[in-house]
Parts: structure tokens; sequence; C-alpha cells
């Protein structure tokens, strides 16, 4: 059952005594910003897709708009999802295809949705002709575990994608894994391969709650994973870690924390446990499936099993520790919850997609990929067996698109730049926007009513508009809420 409002209010209000009261709470607990704790409490993160306001829009349509802005545009974010995975997390809502068996199964099921990737990848190529001229800044290859692949699926992904995509110099190559399937002889591999980045779903160092969750690697596998890759060059080695999940405490992210600090983790990308389907609002990409936890009578069942799940409060209370323990190490926030060590610089992808002087194309390929431009946004079917039958017909399978008025595109770019936790600059937006400004309406009263609220700063000697601490804990809920 969803929390009714009251409800929100108390669970706001239990907190671990063991740790100090989130500052964030008086902004969260006031009546004037009810929407945003109505926003909050249903789990959204909700900055991962932002999207179009005209729906119905025509895929062929969302390519020509790609294809019209690559030739202007700077380099680009090019990801390859490969969705397959060894099991389903119980919190995992994302279009995955679970691949079990033999080895000799496993292998031909990943072979299989190498040649779908690479098929879709061609057809992508033909239906877009700008966009092998279009520089890759960072290529990623997302799950779904790709991990899982064995060498020879891998060495065809890597080599197809840099034999028909403009890579340079200064292209990097990010591999995303689990932890357990990360082993020294794979790492050597992708280094070997020109990957100079790697992502891991770590989420916790507690064994309890990777357990509970459905995680099948324990923390020495992810201490291990951090070491291993470091040791073997890897410049930026980036974990997740969720907070809010079943039988977690702020003892057990306080000791999260404490693991990264210790082994020096280049990146760490923080998350609070979602549960909210994507599908209701569009800023996520959900499968077929709903995720275990996400079903009402599973959750409660655990609850009468003796387990628990932490209060809204005690999840402010895990955020402000990962994220203050962060900064006071000098890691840096950018984006939200995207934090790097002192002079890492912000995480290359998202920065390419948000930044206030960037925002250019980002194409995913395969399974459930979220690809957008400044006109439209698409996200690629997530039904596995129609999307392998609409490649095999030789189409993109697209599975919707939204198109953006004028008056939401510009929107949308101050969403996507406040996200970054930067100044919006006025002077960038105006030569983004001829005539408009953040000084003028409609952005002026709206960004007056939030500095009232105590949640952004303006400086209209400087041209900027800041985010206040509390207005940076909540951006996502101003975003999708005021915006």
């Amino acid at each position: 059952m969803a929390l009714t409002y009251e409800q929100a209010v108390d669970s706001l209000h239990v907190l671990d005594p063991a740790w100090p009261r989130p500052a964030v709470l008086d902004a969260l607990g006031a009546p004037e910003n009810r929407h945003l704790l109505d926003y909050v409490k249903e789990d959204p993160f909700g900055a991962h897709v932002f999207p179009g306001n005209v729906p119905g829009y025509a895929p062929e349509a969302f390519l020509a708009d790609l294809d019209a802005q690559l030739p202007a545009g700077g380099p680009i974010h090019l990801w390859s999802y490969i969705p397959t995975c060894a099991y389903r997390c119980r919190f995992c809502q994302y279009p995955v295809v679970v691949v079990k068996g033999p080895p000799e199964v496993t292998r031909e099921r990943a072979a299989h949705w190498v040649d779908l990737n690479i098929a879709e990848a061609r057809l992508w190529l033909a239906a877009v002709p700008n966009l092998a001229r279009a520089e890759v800044g960072e290529f990623n290859v997302f799950g779904g575990t790709p991990s899982l692949l064995p060498e020879p699926e891998i060495r065809r992904l890597l080599d197809f994608y840099r034999e028909n995509f403009r890579f340079t110099a200064a292209s990097t190559i990010r591999f995303e894994g689990d932890p357990s399937t990360f082993t020294p002889a794979k790492l050597e591999l992708l280094r070997g391969l020109g990957c100079t980045k790697l992502s891991s779903g770590v989420q916790s160092f507690d064994d309890h709650v990777l357990r509970e969750s459905g995680r099948e690697h324990t923390s020495a596998m992810c201490v291990d994973f951090v070491r291993n890759a470091k040791a073997a060059g890897f410049e930026w080695v980036s974990i997740d870690l969720m907070y809010g999940l079943l039988d977690q405490t702020a003892d057990s992210v306080r000791r999260d924390l404490d693991v990264v600090l210790e082994h020096e983790v280049p990146a760490v990308v923080c998350t609070k446990l979602h549960l909210a389907s994507y599908a209701d609002s569009r800023t996520g990409v959900t499968g077929e499936k709903p995720a275990a936890w996400q079903l009402p009578d599973y959750r409660d069942r655990l609850v009468r099993r003796g387990h628990r799940w932490p209060t809204l409060g005690e999840q402010y209370q895990m955020r402000e520790l990962l994220t203050e323990g962060l900064r006071a190490d000098g890691y840096a926030e950018h984006p939200t919850m995207y934090f790097a060590r002192a002079g890492l610089g912000p995480e290359k992808w998202k920065s390419i997609m948000v930044d206030q002087d960037r925002q250019e194309p980002e194409v995913a390929i395969g399974l459930g990929g979220s690809s957008s431009c400044r006109a439209s946004e698409a996200i690629t079917d997530v039904n596995s067996r129609r999307y392998a039958e609409t490649v095999r017909a030789g189409r993109v399978p697209l599975g919707s698109a939204t198109r953006f008025t004028p008056e939401a595109q510009e929107s949308r770019a101050v969403k996507m730049a406040l996200s970054t936790l930067r100044p919006l600059d006025d002077a960038l937006h105006r030569r983004r926007f001829p005539g408009r400004s953040l000084f003028a309406e409609p952005w002026l009263g709206r960004f007056l009513a939030l500095e009232a609220r105590g949640l952004v700063r303006l400086d209209r000697t400087a041209g900027t508009v800041a985010l206040t601490r509390d207005g940076e804990v909540l951006v996502e809920a101003v975003i999708n809420t005021e915006l």
C-alpha cells in the first residue's frame, strides 16, 4: 500500500537515534513542500530519462531528429545494452533476460544477444547516416550483466563498435558487470581491449542485506573486484551503492562508506531503492515483469516474517551519511548522487548528456535502451521476443517515442542542467534559447518561489541560479514536480 501524506510525514520523523537528524527534514516536512514529499515517498530517483511532452511520436521521426542534430554537436554518449543476467535481483525492474544452464547453453545465449545487438546497430547506422560520423565521447557496455559474456563475444562486440563508429583518442570505453564475474582474467581481457572504465552493482558490503536483495555475490567479492580492478590499471572503477534496502540500517550504510574510503574507490553512485514503476513516469526504463519487491503482498509477507523496511527518515539519514562522508573525503558530486574522487572530473557519459553547455545525444542500442536528442527521445522495445522479431525484420526496434515542444525543449535543458548540481548560467541559456532568460518569465516566478522556500539562490549580478544544500537533496523531486 502506498503511504498517505500523513503516513509519509510520520515516517519522515522516525529516525535512528544513533545518527544525526537529516538537515533536509525541515524542508521536506514543510506544508508548502507537500508535493515534494508526495514525490519522494514513492521511492523515485527520477532523473534517468527526461520524457517528452508529446506522446505517440513516430520512431522514424525521432531518428530524423537525431540525424539532424548530430552534425552540429559535440561527442555523443553511445551505449550497448546487453540484457543477460545470471539471476534477477528482488529490486530490479529493468528489462533483463536470465541466462542459466550448462556452459554450452549460456555461450549460445550470449552469442545470440551479441548477434542481435550488432544487427540492431547496423540498422541504426543505416537509418541515421550521420551516426557513423559522430564522435563517440564515451561508449558504455551496460546491462544486464555484460561481463557474463565469454571472451570471443566480448571481443566481437567491442571490435564491431570500434570498426563502425567514430572512436578517437579521446573516446573512453566502459564495461559493466557483477563483481563475481570480473575475474582477473576478464579484467586483463577488457584492459587489453581498450577498456579503461568499469562499473559494478555492488549495492552493499553487508552480506545479510545482499542476500535479502537476491544478490548472489558476497561483500568479499566486492572488495576483491575493487582491488583487482585497480591493480589491473583501470583509471575509473565505479560501484553502485543502494540505500533503503530491506533490513538495511544506518550502521550498515556507514560501514559501506568505511569500505569505500578504506579502499579509495574512484567513483560511487548512490541510489535510493526505487519501487514505483518507471512506466508510470517514463523517468526510467522498466521491463515487462515487476520486481519481486514491487508486489505489495510480497513486501507485506516479508514484514510478517520479521524483516523491516527503513522509514523515510532513516533513508535520509542513510543518504546524508553517504553524501557528507564522501564529500568530507574529497569526492565531488556531479551529477546528483554520482561521486568521483578529487581530480577525476564528472561522470563523463552523464556530463555529455546533461551539462548545460553540452546536452548532446545519447544513442542506446539493445533491448530497453533509452535514446535522446534535443527534439525528442525514444525507448527501445522491452519485449524480448518482439524486439528480436523487429531486428530480424530489418527495422530499428524502437517501442515508443515522445517529442518536445519548443517550450518543453527549454524546460528539459533547465532540468538536466539542474541535475548536475552546478549553477545555471543565464548567459548560456540565452545563447541556446534566443530571447529567453532565466530571470524572465516563466522561469523567474518559479525560481523566486523556490528561493522563498530555501531551495535555490538567485544571483542577478552573476546571472546564476544555484541550488542550496536542501535543493541539492531534493533536486529530482523539484525538477519532476515544479519545472
